[in-house]
């Protein structure tokens, strides 16, 4: 606990005036609930006993200005203490999806995006409560139980001591049921985070669900996710619970023993019914702050359980580095030295050695999990080589700013990627837009006849994942997102695969045109495709068997000759 708030603490000097504010909401409070058992002394004794008629009328007065004062405090302390709670999840949630998005694409692979859409919301909201609200109550009972503890003693010093000697007797049962709280906290977010992936999982695989005619299927799994959390809650909640019933078996004997020495005082004559009264309700009122502490300890090993899945993301950090250099304005060559990639114990690409030249227009060719994504991804960054080096130029590219580097590349794959925007948003993405570059990349991605027929045209909004185009349509729009900020390396993965022939052959003259002053690659299964390649590359099993123009591979290279056969058949 001691590290969680050191983690949060420089948090909070941003707060000074709105913490004041709440500190004074919590002494009202405090001061409040401890006035309101005073009173009951003068109560019974000056105004039902001695008859004192001025104090029947003052005690009113005296009880709505206490019960105001707390109202009041109560309010302004809940206000400006959600304030604070709100504004730090809310910079730890811009903190932590900032991160994430620095991680590489390995990250991404291994994490399932459920579970981290469910740190960033789920286990931050746990912490709100922590940074907050945890912290004020904590001071408000705290404060409460010194100003009623001060109220028994200042009535009786001796029945103070057997209504509170029993108080040490709880730590040991609450610290057991503390440690409890916080394996199942952990557990169940844990479990929350196995929903919220089930349920991304099924929307986002909608269409096979439903071809599949999977929706039991898919909500059985649902409903086992759901009832292992609902099970994880409700332990949670018999843990916390039993905080009361464990206080107000302890506080019973203490109640027990106060009721026989402080009666016999009574009877005696020792005490007045009035400070026994007033010290009676003390000692019953001091026992709600003393659970509620008891409480938000247990809801604290909530928070500290959500903290570590958190600090878990945040200890993540990139392996792929940024360089230093800008990248230049002019790539004229890459180059591929020798060139081994790795995931994990799986051997990607072994000894690649490869060159293109501005102008060129490469083509990658070969079986699927022949490697041809895996040269790609190093091109842009996404994976590191294992050993050997790529070279822009004469520099290697480790030694390029990343964010240079890939503002000089435009990368189109088979799965495409349309945001819940105008069209004019999706091409221009990353840049601002002009309206006159989007027309002209839209007619070069053969995307602006289709565009104009909509009712807004370039400023029609495209549904999530552009369900209301075809699947030619959003690859055109792809197109022309990757031409919109005239890279000077074009990868075309697959690009041209969900177009009918027509299209594509309208689409590879375009990338005939466009790869004139560019080094263009290009994944293609459809050899249709690659006609205009000035080099083709074919790979298997992670190697390089052969380059050359087609008419060299088909008189020299088997494996191109059974492509280009199956390809024809």
């Amino acid at each position: 606990m001691k590290d969680f708030f050191k983690q949060y603490a420089p948090y909070y000097k941003n707060y000074k005036l709105q913490f004041f504010f709440s500190f004074i909401g919590i002494i009202l409070v405090s001061a409040s609930t401890s006035g309101t058992a005073y009173v009951i002394q003068p109560l019974l004794d000056d105004i039902f006993i001695n008859k004192d008629e001025n104090m029947l009328y003052m005690m009113p007065f005296i009880i709505v200005a206490l019960y105001s004062a707390k109202g009041f405090g109560r309010y302004i302390q809940a206000y400006y203490i959600s304030f604070i709670g709100q504004d730090i999840t809310r910079i730890v949630r811009d903190k932590l999806f900032s991160h994430v998005l620095t991680l590489d694409m390995n990250f991404f692979q291994k994490k399932h995006g459920g579970e981290l859409v469910s740190r960033i919301t789920n286990d931050i909201n746990r912490i709100q409560q922590a940074v907050s609200n945890t912290v004020a109550e904590f001071i408000r009972e705290s404060l409460t139980i010194v100003g009623l503890i001060g109220l028994v003693i200042y009535h009786s010093p001796e029945l103070a001591f057997y209504g509170l000697v029993v108080l040490p007797l709880a730590i040991y049962p609450l610290s057991l049921l503390a440690k409890k709280m916080k394996k199942l906290s952990f557990r169940s977010q844990e479990s929350n985070s196995d929903i919220t992936s089930s349920l991304s999982e099924s929307f986002n695989n909608i269409e096979i669900i439903k071809a599949n005619s999977t929706e039991k299927i898919e909500a059985n799994k649902f409903s086992i996710h759901n009832m292992i959390f609902f099970k994880y809650n409700m332990k949670a909640v018999k843990t916390n619970e039993l905080v009361s019933p464990v206080m107000e078996i302890i506080g019973s004997f203490a109640f027990a023993a106060v009721i026989i020495v402080g009666g016999s005082k009574v009877i005696d004559g020792e005490l007045t019914t009035g400070t026994f009264t007033s010290f009676v309700a003390a000692l019953f009122m001091l026992y709600t702050p003393i659970k509620k502490l008891s409480s938000l300890y247990n809801k604290m090993q909530d928070a500290l359980a959500a903290n570590e899945r958190i600090n878990d993301i945040f200890s993540q950090k990139a392996s792929i580095l940024s360089g230093e250099l800008s990248c230049p304005k002019d790539i004229n060559k890459i180059t591929f030295k020798d060139v081994s990639l790795k995931y994990d114990d799986f051997t990607a690409l072994n000894n690649i050695n490869l060159e293109a030249s501005k102008g060129e227009t490469i083509a990658l060719v070969g079986d699927s999990g022949g490697g041809k994504s895996s040269l790609i991804n190093l091109i842009i960054r996404f994976y590191d080589t294992t050993n050997g080096k790529i070279l822009l130029n004469s520099n290697s590219i480790k030694e390029f700013d990343i964010k240079s580097l890939r503002e000089n590349i435009s990368i189109v794959t088979q799965r495409v990627y349309i945001f819940n925007d105008t069209i004019a948003s999706n091409v221009a993405y990353g840049y601002e837009i002009d309206e006159i570059r989007v027309i002209e990349v839209l007619k070069q991605a053969h995307a602006y006849d289709f565009v104009m027929q909509m009712k807004k045209g370039i400023n029609t909004v495209l549904d999530e994942f552009g369900t209301n185009l075809s699947g030619g349509q959003r690859q055109r729009i792809a197109i022309a997102r990757a031409l919109y900020k005239n890279p000077k390396i074009l990868i075309l993965d697959e690009a041209t695969s969900a177009l009918d022939n027509k299209s594509e052959s309208i689409i590879s003259e375009v990338i005939k045109e466009v790869s004139i002053d560019r080094i263009t690659f290009i994944i293609a299964h459809r050899l249709s495709t690659i006609k205009n390649a000035n080099k083709i590359a074919v790979f298997k099993n992670g190697e390089i068997l052969s380059i050359g123009t087609e008419n060299e591979l088909l008189s020299s290279c088997n494996e191109y000759q059974r492509l280009y056969n199956s390809a024809n058949i």
